[in-house]
């Protein structure tokens, strides 16, 4: 059986690999980013307030960081499910065509 897949199997080229990685460093930039982005902005206005006021406690912003990276995931975890389901459907089909082209 794995003979006659050897015979019939299509070899990637280096393109194709760095295309695939591109892609794929892509996409999981892309699903971070809405909760990543979310935390820095609180994290950036809990800073602000806390050296305005002059109070430096560090567990201070860990609630209102915590809180929003859900209510984030809350807004875009469907979308961002979404994305990787396409993504890992599309590589899928390029392992199917790989082995068996």
């Amino acid at each position: 059986m794995l003979g006659a897949l050897r015979k019939f199997r299509r070899t990637m080229d280096t393109a194709e690999v760095i295309n695939i990685g591109r892609e794929a460093l892509l996409i999981a930039a892309m699903t971070a980013a809405p909760v990543l982005l979310t935390a820095l902005m609180v994290g950036l206005i809990i800073g602000v307030l806390q050296a305005a006021t002059s109070i430096q406690e560090m567990t201070l912003s860990f609630i209102p960081k915590l809180f929003a990276m859900t209510v984030a995931l809350a807004i875009f975890g469907e979308w961002q499910l979404t994305l990787l389901v396409d993504y890992f459907r599309r590589m899928f089909e390029k392992i199917q065509y790989l082995f068996l082209s």
